[in-house]
């Protein structure tokens, strides 16, 4: 009989303890669905905000009411709208500063995988370098000094800020560790200088289909 009654008792503390246990993951289960749907809601107003701000970076104070394929301050080579960022010395960048202003622009270092687009990045440093000029401004203290892309030595070898290699055999700089390329205009190619020189930069992005 003092068994029976032992077992009960033993019995009803486990399935008690059980049972407290089991509410205890409930209420954890519970905590974690909230904070999943309290998540989950904030992703999707931070995307509704991403979307009405990329939907007036492109769309509002243009004069027809039409959106553009870039944002204002960027020029149009489909299939990227380019800015090049003719900064003023000392507020020119290394390659890395450079490369995070264009990150912060949802873009990139610009990139050359066939001769149009090198063309483009060597049509526009020219522009950007002649306004330089014309405005009286010291031609060797900016263009002509070149404007990063987005090429670098890699593990041994130039590739793009997209990670693909360097296929163009009319650059053949020695791929030095620490190195980066700038648009040189006077030689209408590319040069391999350290990246923690200074100098303006070119960034690069898609076009908005319209």
């Amino acid at each position: 009989m003092g068994l029976r009654i032992y077992l009960t008792s033993e019995l009803s503390g486990n399935n008690a303890e059980l049972y407290s246990r089991i509410q205890e993951l409930e209420t954890r289960e519970n905590n974690l669905t909230q904070k999943i749907q309290d998540m989950t809601t904030n992703w999707n107003e931070l995307n509704i905000s991403r979307a009405q701000w990329s939907i007036d970076s492109y769309c509002l104070g243009n004069a027809d009411d039409k959106c553009k394929a870039c944002q204002k301050g960027w020029l149009l080579t489909q299939p990227s709208c380019y800015a090049y960022n003719d900064a003023q010395y000392p507020h020119q960048k290394t390659w890395e500063e450079a490369r995070e202003d264009c990150r912060g622009r949802n873009s990139d270092l610009a990139v050359a995988h066939n001769s149009d687009e090198k063309n483009v990045i060597y049509k526009y440093s020219r522009l950007y370098s002649r306004y330089i000029r014309f405005g009286s401004i010291e031609e060797k203290s900016f263009g002509n000094r070149g404007f990063w892309i987005g090429l670098r030595v890699e593990d041994g070898k130039w590739k793009w800020v997209d990670g693909s290699d360097l296929t163009d055999s009319s650059f053949n700089a020695e791929a030095a560790d620490g190195h980066c390329a700038v648009s040189v205009l006077r030689e209408s190619n590319w040069a391999s200088v350290s990246c923690e020189e200074t100098h303006q930069w070119i960034c690069q992005k898609k076009a908005l289909s319209v």
